[in-house]
């Protein structure tokens, strides 16, 4: 994930400030509405946070219970964090999980911003999750998981956390066919498609891991992707749902 992990430092970096009213923003707002994000959830987090990074919108998705534990993998600017910290409350915890530092310093900004006493933020990796067994109700994750080199163990590290009946709730993306030459190059794409797997082999890795009650929620052909002639029909986006 090194390669990716340095397009995330670079896109944290730039346009760092929470109240800039850029073209960068304004697009971010928009890509974040056409993944399912709505617009009072948008303005109702740091600006920064808001990043258009992902693939769905776990969060409206998860059925989140005041006074329940959240872990979000792979948190970037904390956009998933915040909405989830509003929903399960003072009593609830949420925590945040990134490799890059330069994100979690993103989100950490965000965070000291708004009236958030029920969040934290750590720096690890989603195959060796730093936390103990069976400490969260709900682990919720957004278009990351695709990137780990051993999606079983990441699962297995997911399952490993979870309390018994906890359930895991997950939008990512699963590829189908080929890819050219200039594809597999690109700065971005090719960092994505890099550990990618077809939808079979990625629903594989999660009964493997250990998981039950597996239900595909909603599968769609990814926006972002079908605009490239190169991509087109070829990356779909995935929410799924899971039980321990």
């Amino acid at each position: 994930m090194s390669d990716f992990k340095d397009y995330y430092d670079k896109v944290a970096k730039e346009g760092h400030s929470p109240h800039a009213a850029s073209a960068a923003s304004k697009d971010s707002f928009t890509k974040s509405l056409s993944i399912g994000y709505s617009e009072q959830e948008l303005h109702s987090v740091p600006e920064g946070a808001v990043m258009g990074m992902g693939c769905g919108n776990p969060v409206a998705l998860a059925k989140l219970q005041p006074g329940q534990t959240v872990l979000d993998i792979g948190c970037g600017g904390g956009l998933d964090v915040f909405l989830a910290a509003r929903i399960v409350g003072r009593q609830g915890h949420v925590i945040g999980l990134d490799g890059s530092c330069d994100m979690l310093a993103r989100a950490k900004a965000g965070a000291a911003e708004g009236d958030y006493q029920n969040i934290e933020f750590l720096l690890g990796d989603l195959e060796n999750i730093p936390l103990k067994d069976n400490s969260v109700d709900v682990v919720i994750s957004n278009c990351v998981i695709n990137h780990a080199a051993d999606k079983v163990r990441a699962f297995r590290e997911i399952l490993r956390c979870l309390k018994p009946g906890g359930r895991m709730l997950i939008s990512d993306l699963v590829i189908e066919g080929t890819f050219s030459e200039d594809v597999l190059r690109d700065e971005i794409w090719g960092a994505w498609i890099a550990n990618a797997l077809a939808k079979q082999e990625y629903l594989k890795a999660i009964d493997s891991a250990g998981f039950r009650e597996l239900v595909i929620v909603s599968e769609t052909q990814f926006a972002m992707s079908e605009a490239d002639p190169r991509l087109k029909g070829k990356i779909h986006s995935l929410n799924i749902e899971a039980c321990k």
